[in-house]
């Protein structure tokens, strides 16, 4: 029955696991009938009385299919693959990300990947977030995969990235460590947060490279543990948000940061270093990227001030 809210709040409240946009794609599909007619608009305002129904189809199995796309490859061997990934590429195929992500590339220019990780998967032993940019490694050996899966879980390995945050650390604080418990946020249950009674344990080290007018910062920061969205967090959480970030960060009171940041369009983070042993061979492996040309614009507009 309705009570007077809009069709897609009153629907994302009462049926569990939907979203407010998954709900507003039952609507443009037709899926949602108000008194047996479907809804014309999500907006719609439900009257005392209103029957409401829900149609949700059987989900189409997802499959991981080659799709060639251009690759920035920094090493690549028999045991692993390391990417130099773009802002804005998915990792691997997910609900709402069918295809066009790196791991349906990464089948196209490779002739396998360790199929540990499932087929939706293959070779993924840790993820960048997909606005984050920066080097991360991908197994294509089931020995590489189960070596490199042990040394993110044992932190034998250097992950270090930089980030712009706004405002930044105060002046006297140019490095720290942030040592938290860490889980999902106990109201939006598709957030995470620093501020939990009980979780794992997340640790962040974090150092201030150089200050901007406006209240800015680039900041370089070190995992040692890679819990999910850990720096934007970690960052919020403790009043540096990162610039641009759309679900952890706020805007900006300086009017030039907050259009800085509208003009990014995505949070300002990058995965700079990768430090790992070679699985197979024992080689010391160092990768390092600088920011890609989105980030050095923002940091050259903070620079001019």
């Amino acid at each position: 029955m309705g009570d007077g809210s809009r069709l897609d709040t009153f629907v994302a409240a009462r049926v569990a696991g939907l979203s407010r946009a998954q709900v507003k794609r039952l609507i443009e599909d037709g899926d949602v009938l108000v008194n047996g007619a479907a809804a014309a608009k999500a907006g719609v305002k439900l009257k005392d009385g209103d029957e409401v129904e829900v149609r949700v189809r059987p989900a189409t199995p997802l499959e991981a299919r080659p799709q060639a796309m251009d690759l920035v490859v920094l090493f690549e061997d028999a045991d692993l693959i390391v990417i130099d990934k773009p802002a804005g590429l998915v990792v691997h195929p997910a609900p709402g990300h069918a295809d066009g992500t790196l791991v349906n590339g990464l089948l196209a220019h490779c002739d396998d990947l360790s199929g540990i990780g499932g087929e939706l998967r293959p070779g993924i032993v840790h993820r960048l977030d997909k606005d984050t940019s920066g080097v991360l490694v991908v197994a294509k050996s089931e020995v590489a995969h189960r070596a490199l899966s042990e040394a993110f879980a044992t932190k034998d390995l250097l992950r270090e990235y930089v980030a712009v945050v706004a405002p930044a650390p105060l002046d006297g604080a140019p490095r720290g460590t942030i040592r938290t418990l860490y889980g999902r946020h106990p109201v939006d249950r598709k957030k995470f947060s620093s501020k939990v009674d009980r979780g794992k344990t997340a640790v962040t080290h974090w150092e201030v490279i150089e200050r901007f007018a406006g209240g800015a910062a680039l900041v370089r920061l070190r995992l040692e543990t890679g819990r999910t969205h850990q720096i934007r967090v970690h960052m919020a959480d403790h009043g540096w948000p990162l610039l641009g970030d759309p679900v952890y960060g706020r805007t900006p009171k300086d009017a030039r940061l907050a259009a800085l940041a509208r003009a990014l369009g995505r949070q300002a983070l990058h995965a700079a270093r990768l430090e790992i042993t070679h699985p197979v061979t024992g080689a010391a492996l160092k990768f390092a990227t600088e920011p890609p040309a989105d980030m050095q614009t923002l940091l050259a507009a903070l620079r001019a001030g």
